[in-house]
């Protein structure tokens, strides 16, 4: 797998390349997830099934404990599952190497999270600009990548500000920035309005919105809240670690 829009994860996968599938870019076949053993074995995920097409909008539901964030997880490679497959794009990402599933990452995923996750003494800026300096991008280049991130958010006259200076749904945009600054073809936000009050979830709901119908991103985010779910186009709940059910939804904006 190399660097950038071009990269490989695997053999005959290229980033940007048509989804195989007839359009789909992640499977779950037959999932399950179990910590500890013997005894003390907890099972978070049993077997599950789920297809997430090109350009979706899926939102998932579920109480503490149903599994919906160990899925999150595992989709996003920070976590392996137990039993079953996970396919990306077509390739079986149990069969990539620790460094190949890190460049999945880095290349392919972008992570937007509750608590934001900035470094709190660097600019809005230099926080957009963190995955590109690992990417190795030079200066400039970066620097303007992360501006025009920030400008898709409508922050880039806040460039300079660190996150101290910046209000709780600002840092969130600055957040959602520094998520598709590498220009991802998926999107995983975890809880992304809990912090915020219904205003500004209402604002970060439609930027997500945006970001998924004008730049084709798809979007998977896990959320308890039925409001914010309401933006996807497809609601799946999950419970005692299976999917209890997977709707269309009509979606909002």
């Amino acid at each position: 797998m190399t660097a950038g829009r071009g990269g490989r994860i695997g053999e005959g996968m290229t980033a940007g390349a048509a989804p195989r599938e007839g359009g789909r870019i992640i499977a779950l076949r037959g999932v399950t997830k179990v910590y500890g053993k013997g005894q003390a074995a907890m099972a978070a995920l049993r077997g599950i099934d789920l297809g997430i097409d090109e350009g979706e909008f899926l939102a998932v539901m579920g109480p503490s404990g149903s599994g919906k964030s160990t899925c999150m997880n595992i989709l996003g490679c920070l976590d392996t599952p137990t039993s079953g497959e996970y396919l990306f794009k077509g390739v079986a990402v149990g069969g990539l190497t620790r460094d190949q599933r890190t460049r999945l990452r880095r290349f392919f995923l972008g992570f937007v999270f509750q608590g934001y996750n900035l470094l709190s003494r660097t600019s809005a800026l230099e926080n957009v600009e963190l995955p590109l300096i690992y990417r190795g991008m030079p200066a400039r280049k970066r620097h303007a990548k992360a501006l025009e991130a920030l400008n898709v958010v409508g922050l880039a006259e806040w460039k300079s500000h660190t996150p101290g200076e910046l209000s709780g749904g600002q840092q969130q945009r600055v957040a959602i920035a520094r998520a598709i600054v590498t220009d991802p073809i998926v999107l995983f936000a975890d809880e992304p309005t809990g912090n915020l009050d219904s205003s500004k979830a209402k604002e970060i709901m439609q930027l997500i919105t945006s970001l998924n119908r004008d730049r084709g991103i798809t979007v998977v985010m896990v959320t308890h809240e039925q409001d914010m779910a309401a933006y996807a186009g497809r609601i799946v709940h999950f419970h005692d670690g299976k999917v209890a059910s997977d709707e269309r939804n009509g979606g909002i904006g």
